[in-house]
This record gives structure tokens, sequence and C-alpha cells, in this order.
């Protein structure tokens, strides 16, 4: 299994913008796809983005498609997600993980602890 760890949360005014990171290990971490997943207290875990290796280009969720942008360094075992124009409904835990390249969180094997992610007004 692949080991993920988040960095990047905190505190931002609406406007603004942050850039989480998540650093993997393991030995195949360059064959997996890697997301991003976020979740408000009270509400359904909802899918970001997610990445390939090499091949098809990055999804989004509607809600944040044209704001944020995933990256992925497989040299270094990271991924990231650049937030632009955060707003505080997107305030939430904001969850890397790795699996399959699709939307739906069950397709992911391995997650993080997450991160905390707060946007003010």
């Amino acid at each position: 299994q692949v080991h993920l760890v988040e960095s990047g949360g905190g505190l931002v005014q609406a406007g603004g913008s942050l850039r989480l990171s998540c650093a993997a290990s393991g030995r195949t971490f360059s064959n997996y796809a890697m997301g991003w997943f976020r979740q408000a207290p009270g509400k359904e875990r909802e899918f970001v983005a997610a990445v390939t290796r090499s091949g098809p280009p990055p999804i989004y969720g509607d809600s944040v498609k044209g704001r944020f942008t995933i990256s992925r360094d497989n040299a270094e075992n990271t991924v990231y997600l650049q937030m632009n124009n955060l707003r505080p409904e997107d305030t939430a835990i904001y969850y890397c993980a790795s699996g399959l390249f699709t939307k739906r969180q069950t397709d992911y094997d391995s997650w993080g602890q997450g991160t905390q992610v707060t946007v003010s007004s």
C-alpha cells in the first residue's frame, strides 16, 4: 500500500490561494492515480481532483473546476493541489488518496490523514 501525508492547509481569506502537498511513499507510487477529496462537517465526502502518472488530462469536480489545479511530480513522489480564488464553501478537510482514476472514493485504496483548509469571509 501507499503511505500518504498531506500538508499545506491553513486559514486564508476569501479570494486567496493555498497550495496543498501530498507526500507519498511506497514501491509502486508511480503506478497509481492520485486524487484529492474533501469533507466539510455534516457533509458527504466530495471529489475534488485526480491525475494519472501519464496519460489523460486531470479531472475535477464541478465546484472547483477553473479554480483548482492538480499536478504530480513522480520523481519527488509528491502530488499538489493549487487552490485559487478560494471561497468560504471550500472550507473542509482535504484528503489525498491513491487508486483508480475515477471520481469515486471507493476506487481509492490508500488515504492520508487530511489537512484542514479554512476560508474566511
